[in-house]
């Protein structure tokens, strides 16, 4: 694991976890801090602002005695229980299992959804698995995987989160069609210049158990809505 990565990671879970430690008698944190007195003041509730936020929401079952001692010991220096080899491991360990655990539930959602949506007249599906609708035909050619494209295009989640849109930036997108995950690939063949589609990509042809920044989670299935502008051969 990127060693940077670990140790904002860490000051992060400090600023989550040792805070309970100052936690009044009713279990409630309280607000300790009033006002920054000086710039180291402003720097230590910064840092514990920003990690706090990032870390928000995280499954992460932590003993927060343990986490405090051992984080205290090694930023003190003292003689730790485990090296920091193995303390990356135990973490890289954690981190696959819990992908495996999200991808697997979103590959259940992801099979329920597509298997309802396949009964919908409007919907045609491929002997991969990609589903589409025509929401308008073209009248153009239509692309070869070598081909190049300019696309307009919408991607969002089963819960109808937008996760990147074109549309939204004003700007349509040129790519090449070997160059994209495989529903694209095949799905955008299908399509003649001028048509619009909407394609429902099942895992396995999107980005699979690993998932695609912080919005696509590991198993995901993707509904884009594309409109094929023009090929350039």
């Amino acid at each position: 694991m990127n060693k940077q990565l670990m140790t904002i990671g860490v000051i992060g879970l400090c600023a989550v976890l040792v805070a309970g430690t100052c936690s009044s008698s009713n279990g409630n944190t309280e607000n300790q801090i009033k006002e920054m007195t000086d710039s180291k003041d402003s720097l230590s509730y910064a840092l514990g602002v920003l990690m706090g936020s990032n870390l928000q929401g995280q499954d992460m079952d932590l003993d927060k005695s343990t986490f405090s001692t051992a984080f205290f010991a090694a930023m003190n220096g003292e003689e730790l229980l485990m090296d920091e080899m193995t303390a990356n491991g135990i973490f890289q360990q954690f981190q696959m299992e819990q992908a495996g655990q999200k991808s697997k539930a979103n590959k259940v959602e992801g099979e329920k959804f597509l298997a309802e949506n396949a009964k919908r007249p409007e919907v045609s599906v491929t002997d991969s698995g990609l589903q589409y609708e025509v929401l308008e035909e073209g009248s153009g050619e239509s692309p070869l995987a070598t081909d190049q494209v300019t696309v307009h295009y919408t991607g969002k989640l089963l819960n109808g989160e937008v996760f990147d849109s074109s549309v939204e930036r004003g700007q349509p997108a040129t790519f090449g069609l070997n160059q994209v995950i495989r529903g694209w690939t095949e799905g955008v063949q299908l399509m003649k210049e001028g048509a619009k589609y909407r394609f429902y990509i099942p895992s396995e042809l999107a980005y699979g158990d690993r998932g695609a920044g912080a919005q696509i989670g590991p198993g995901a299935t993707l509904i884009f809505d594309v409109e094929l502008i023009e090929i350039k051969k």
